[in-house]
């Protein structure tokens, strides 16, 4: 039985919680881990550009003592030839222990998991989702604020497209007392299946288009770009690029602990002279993703590192799922 992580749905809260648990670990006691993935591999199979997420995968596998071999564009791979992805799934399953997998179509990853013999992580699938992103968002949040319920998150710039917002919301929205601001234009809200989702499960949601109004309320802001590799319609992209600016004037009217968060890249969304700001959590979000990334691959590995007084530091996972 092999654990793919493919949707952010695939864990258990209690499953996030030892994530978190681990992550937190991992920071205070980096030294305690340096060796305990040696002699294990990561594939990075990256069809579609990245600078964070594949750099994160792999430094991530290379604190743990662990080797990474892999490709960063898909013009590097033998997909240049015409070989379809879920053959290059049963290839390089004999090449490593666990694979990471960005593709810019939907579900690909998913198709590859099907053939692959070692656990695949969904590292991006065109607009769908992002679950690592997630638990780096996780493991911030609950850096900063020590729980992940009762929130009132805020989501602006591009909710229809954006892949980490999908896999964010769905997340907390398990949390109880949380509550979503979606702050979008209408061609680019939230997909009406997790509109609906929301509003099933009874979790309080806002739709408004106007981000000033809307910060004074939040504990949390997640900006995103508006992606304009996402749009077939050029123009439109145009009618709506740099539409949203958090500058310093407009976080002037956000509470004074609250948090701004990026997956990143920026393009023109966050001024940069917004960084300085105590509230802006964005490069220390790219951080904690490492440590993310560290507890996840070592639960999939099914290692554990004895902690003080011969104590688990990393759990395992402590149920079975299948592809």
């Amino acid at each position: 039985m092999l654990r793919h992580i493919l949707n952010i749905t695939d864990f258990e809260k209690s499953e996030l919680d030892q994530i978190l648990s681990v992550a937190s670990s991992i920071a205070d006691n980096p030294s305690r881990y340096e060796e305990v993935a040696k002699g294990k591999i990561l594939a990075t199979l990256f069809f579609e550009p990245s600078t964070r997420t594949r750099l994160s995968f792999e430094s991530a596998m290379l604190r743990l003592g662990g080797s990474v071999i892999g490709f960063s564009d898909a013009a590097c791979s033998s997909s240049a030839k015409g070989e379809s992805p879920q053959d290059t799934a049963r290839v390089v399953s004999g090449y490593c222990d666990l694979m990471a997998v960005r593709h810019p179509q939907a579900y690909i990853p998913h198709q590859m998991a099907r053939l692959a013999t070692v656990p695949v992580i969904n590292a991006g699938d065109g607009a769908n989702e992002h679950p690592t992103q997630t638990l780096t968002d996780l493991v911030t949040i609950h850096q900063r604020f020590g729980r992940l319920d009762g929130l009132t998150v805020g989501m602006c710039g591009d909710l229809k497209y954006g892949r980490t917002v999908h896999s964010l919301i769905q997340v907390l929205a398990r949390y109880p007392g949380n509550r979503f601001v979606l702050i979008a234009p209408p061609a680019l809200q939230m997909p009406r299946e997790i509109l609906d989702c929301l509003e099933k499960s009874g979790v309080p949601c806002t739709i408004c288009e106007d981000l000033e109004a809307a910060i004074p309320q939040l504990d949390m802001l997640y900006m995103t770009r508006i992606q304009a590799e996402r749009f077939e319609d050029k123009a439109e992209y145009a009618s709506l690029k740099g539409i949203y600016v958090l500058d310093r004037e407009k976080l002037a009217g956000a509470k004074e602990d609250m948090i701004v968060m990026h997956p990143l890249p920026r393009v023109d969304e966050i001024d940069p002279g917004v960084d300085a700001d105590p509230r802006a959590w964005y490069f220390k979000q790219t951080r904690l993703g490492v440590y993310a990334r560290m507890a996840l691959m070592l639960m999939l590995l099914n290692i554990t590192v004895q902690g003080e007084e011969g104590k688990e530091a990393c759990p395992k996972f402590c149920f079975e799922i299948s592809a």
